[in-house]
Parts: C-alpha cells; structure tokens; sequence
C-alpha cells in the first residue's frame, strides 16, 4: 500500500481546508468536539505539543471513488475540486479550521452537551505568566463578545471591539493565520499602551510563532490504495472510537451515483424490523446477502471461477449500484419469507433467534429456490439444513465461508444432488451438552425451547398451544421445572439445576402460579388455578416431555433422565440423526464448553421464578 509520510504546515493544512481541496469522504461522522476539547486543541499547538497524525487518500483511485463533504464550516458552493480525503483527524482538523482560521464563530457543544456559538481568545498576560498553562490562557467568548454575570444582568467582560480587546490582553485567535490582521492589532495594542511592545514581541516568540510554524505529521495514501484496505486503515486507526463497517464506505460509493443506500436501507428496515424476529437484522447482514447472489450470479455467467460465491468485506466493497438494485427487492421479500418460516419453527422474536447469521443463507436459498422453497418436500430440507445448523452449532464461529457454501449446496442438494450439505453432514449433536446448555447465550438451548413449543407443549394453566397467536398476550418464555430454590435445599447441583433439560416454555400466569415450591406442591395450585383436573394435566405436561409422575414425586432424579432421553429424541428427529450418547464422547464434549452464568434476567423481565401469589 503505496503511502508518503511528510510534515505539512498547519496552515498550509487548513488552506486545504477552507478551499475544498481537502475533504472528507462522506462515510466520515459528524464533526463533535465540544468547547472545552478545542481549548485543550489550542493550548496544545500554541505550546508545540504533538496533536496526533492526519492520514489522508488521494483522489482519483479506485479507493477513493466517495462522495466528498467539506470540512465543517466551509461553504459547499465555493469548495473546489477535493485532491484528497481526510481518512484520520477530522475532529482535530475541523476544530483548528473553525477556531484559528474561517474568521466565523465557532458552533460547538459546552460539558452538559448543549449547542453554544463561540470565539476564541489568548490571554496575552496568562500565556506569559510563569510556568503558565496555556488551556487557561485560551478562553472562549459568546457569539456576541460579552461575558455576562448575575444572571445576564452585568456585563464581565466585553471584547466587542479591537479597542477594548488590547485593553484587556485578549488575543483573537482566529485571526492568527492572517498577517495583516496580526499586524494591525498589534499596531493597536502597542499604541494602546507603549510598555505592551515589549510584552507583545515574548508573546509573538512564545506563542504565535508555535502556532504559526506548527507542522502536522501526514500520512497520505495514494490513489493506488485500494477500497478494502481504506476499510481496514480507517477502522485501525480512527480516532472517533466508532468502527466504520462496510455499509457506510458502500454508502459513500454510492453518493458518487445519487443513489441513498442509507435512506433505502431505512426503508427497507422499518419493514423488515415489523416482524419482531427480524429486528436484530443489521445493514451487512443485507449486503453479505446481495453480494452471495451478485457473485453467485457471476459465477453462472462464467465470469469469476466456480466456488467464488463470497460476502466477505472485499466483496461487499466491490459491489455495484446495479448489483444491488438487482437483488435488493427479492432479498427483502426473501426475508419477509424467512420470517414465516422462522414462525412455523416457532422462533417469534429476534431475543429467541439462534444465530442471527442464519437469516443469510436463509435468505439467499429463498431467492435462489423461488416459490419452490414452499414446496412440502424442498421446505422439509431446508428445515432439515435449517435445524442441523441450529442444534449442531454450527454458525457459531466464522460465517462467511459457511455462508458461500450453504447456497451452493442447499439448492443443489434439494434439486436432486445426492450430496448432503456440509452444515447438514457434518452437523453432531453430543447428549452431554445438554448438561451446558444453560442460558441464551447458547443456540442449541433457543433451539430446543422453540422445538417443544413446535412440538405442541401446552401451557400448563390456559391449556392452549404456545404459537404465534399466544406467544406475546401470554408472555410465554422458558423457566424452571423444578424451581431454582426447591433445587437449592434439596441438593441438586448447578448444572442439572440450570440444564435445559429443567426447563421448559410457560406462560407469565403458570410461572406465578409454580413460585419456588416443590412440584408436588405447586401442581395443586396450577389444577386450582387452571381448572384442570390430575389427569387432564398430567396430559398436558407430557406435551413438554415431562413425566408426570416423577413431577408429582418430587423424584428430581427420575424426572431429569427421562426427560433428558425425550429431548434426545426430540433434537434427533429435527436433525434426521441420533445423537451421540457415548461416555468418553461425552466428557470430550462437555469439556469443550466453559461453565456458563445463570439466567440473571430472562426475556420477559423476571428475575428467577417469582413467588407464588
């Protein structure tokens, strides 16, 4: 990555600036320094303290195709042609610009963060104070050159005119950079009283002369730079603390055509974030999807080589106004699809979604199928490819080569290809791990909450099937069976505690209703409350794989293998493959998962089960 590394004056630098030459790329945040960091901004050059590197791209390379803003503060309409980009220190640069050099007042925030207008002074006699600190000698005035007290009743100070401005040694800074305004305020200052010549020629030497000859070192990327390596450049070295991802550069490219991504990607989201589940869906996951189809596509063309489907960043850079505009529409409706059929496997809100990264592939094998995805035999296998990546784990780690590889071989394997998928094949669900799925931050454990409810589990007061139509007005979500402190005096270990295996999908009413009590206990209340009599409830337990009898034992033991082998066969059956219940194995397998924390807190705000009413 070709780059120079000179010192440029500063004002050399804010020339660039206020004339257009130097811009910003429009992926670049808002300018955001407040009153007290320009201060510190001023005392800091005015002393000759390093301020930090500037890093610049020129223009007219393939990585440099952005659309470019001014400097705040700088007129649009008389900004010439950029020659380069601002990639690191636009807060610093910006600040300079304004304070020392547009001539304007300066728009900026105070410590509470709210909108003041001020201008910039030095005070000449504290700036040469022994052992002076400089931040105190810089001060900044209101927009109308009046510090006022008591409430705006007095006038403190009052720097409204260069007369009284050299009365009370108050320096504008902004007038540092122009020699012929230096010039004649200095004539004003002497003539104001004689004995400041001297104090104004310590002042120039110690003060305006470090402001005037400061440099800034550069680094200043050619146009050979390419786009993906201005990504990476500008999230390593950035200095805003906001890491800049492959959307805002697109969306600068973008500009350079007219075209908003930003306000279509709004849009789009507003619509896609109406179905609860979809509403952790983020602006790459979109793009990583149109790029699988736009290189997808360029593989069928013969264009690129066979195997190069890939969303990595790179590819996501390279993408064209017209590969989006292409395939924008069918992924949105193919993620309106994906939120039917997350439905239908009864994930209903993003909070419950396995692997966010799924909806990709999800999506793209949508597209790629067409209305044949809803055929009975093709949607079995993608439920199939669906719940193996699900309960197998399989898109916990890095996604983008899984991603290419899914829709290659999903559509290929459900239009007749004899080989299975990788994430079908290779997907394993060990019993041991049902020991650590403990908490959401497992995929296998959201995925076995949402296979009992699929599988029918009732509720154990209203008697009714937890879908899409109960789901919300009954606050459903997972809780414990034999309840934490029953577990807690009856000697059960935290791992059979807080397995999955002693958990299961009740409504808001029915967690109430159990409180901390034994099974044996709260099972009258939950007949009481629910009007259900021993044996229509103990029917409605065995919808969640519980056996009643071990329940009303209080038999923790009994209940725990029994249930444990149900779900073995429940995961079995989504997978279309039994799970590997073998004793070495399964101590390989549970020591692969560090112990996880508890639940402080589940999905509908309760903390542990509540005490019953």
């Amino acid at each position: 990555m070709p780059f120079e590394s000179p010192d440029v004056e500063l004002e050399d630098l804010l020339e660039l600036a206020a004339t257009g030459k130097l811009q910003l790329p429009d992926f670049q945040r808002g300018w955001k320094w407040d009153d007290d960091r320009i201060r510190a901004l001023i005392a800091s050059v005015a002393q000759g303290h390093p301020v930090g590197v500037a890093m610049t791209l020129e223009v007219g390379g393939g990585g440099s195709n952005f659309k470019p803003i001014p400097i705040a503060g700088v007129d649009p309409k008389s900004a010439a042609a950029p020659e380069q980009l601002l990639l690191d220190g636009q807060q610093r640069t910006t600040s300079l610009y304004q304070a020392l050099y547009s001539g304007r007042v300066v728009d900026t925030k105070d410590a509470r963060d709210r909108r003041i207008r001020r201008w910039y002074f030095i005070d000449i006699e504290k700036a040469l104070a022994p052992n002076a600190d400089l931040e105190d000698a810089v001060v900044s005035i209101p927009e109308d050159l009046v510090v006022r007290e008591n409430f705006g009743k007095d006038v403190a100070t009052d720097l409204g005119t260069t007369e009284k401005q050299c009365e009370a040694g108050a320096f504008p800074a902004w007038i540092v950079f122009d020699s012929d305004a230096t010039t004649e305020w200095m004539w004003a200052y002497i003539e104001a009283e004689p004995t400041n010549k001297d104090r104004w020629k310590e002042f120039h030497k110690k003060v305006l002369k470090e402001i005037t000859g400061y440099k800034v070192p550069v680094i200043r990327l050619t146009k050979d730079t390419s786009k993906e390596a201005v990504c990476t450049v500008f999230e390593k070295v950035n200095t805003g603390g906001v890491p800049l991802n492959a959307f805002e550069l697109l969306t600068a490219t973008f500009a350079t055509e007219d075209f908003p991504l930003k306000d279509d990607w709004a849009h789009r989201q507003e619509r896609l974030h109406r179905k609860p589940v979809l509403r952790s869906l983020e602006s790459t996951d979109f793009l990583q999807a149109i790029s699988l189809l736009a290189t997808g596509a360029r593989r069928d063309d013969g264009l690129i080589e066979p195997g190069s489907t890939s969303c990595k960043r790179r590819d996501i850079l390279r993408l064209s106004l017209e590969d989006y505009r292409r395939w924008a529409d069918p992924v949105t409706e193919a993620l309106e699809w994906c939120h039917q059929f997350l439905a239908r496997e009864h994930f209903f809100r993003a909070a419950d979604l396995p692997y966010r990264t799924q909806l990709v592939p999800l999506a793209v094998i949508r597209v790629l199928l067409g209305k044949d995805a809803d055929v009975f035999a093709t949607r079995a296998m993608i439920r199939r490819w669906f719940w193996c990546g699900v309960l197998g784990e399989m898109y916990g780690g890095s996604t983008e080569t899984r991603f290419a590889r899914d829709v290659e071989q999903v559509p290929a394997w459900v239009r007749g290809g004899r080989r299975e998928p990788g994430t079908v094949g290779e997907a394993a669900f060990y019993a041991a791990r049902l020991l650590t799925l403990k908490t959401r931050n497992s995929a296998a454990y959201k995925g076995v909450y949402a296979l009992l409810m699929k599988r029918g589990a009732l509720d154990w007061i209203k008697d009714q099937p937890m879908g899409l139509a109960t789901f919300f007005d009954f606050k459903i979500d997972i809780h414990h069976i034999f309840p934490k402190a029953w577990c807690d005096k009856n000697g059960v270990d935290g791992d059979h505690r807080e397995s999955i295996v002693n958990k299961t999908a009740i409504s808001f009413d029915t967690n109430r209703a159990i409180g901390g009590v034994a099974p044996s206990r709260y099972l009258d209340k939950v007949e009481k409350k629910s009007g259900l009599d021993g044996a229509a409830l103990d029917r409605v337990l065995g919808t969640h794989l519980v056996d009643p009898a071990a329940l009303r034992a209080d038999d923790f033991d009994s209940f725990f293998r029994a249930r444990r082998a149900a779900l073995l066969d429940l995961i079995a059956e989504a997978m279309e493959k039994r799970a590997i219940d073998d004793a070495a194995d399964d101590a390989a397998e549970a020591a692969m998962f560090e112990p996880q924390a508890e639940d402080p807190e589940d999905e509908s705000g309760l903390v542990g089960e509540i005490p019953a009413a």
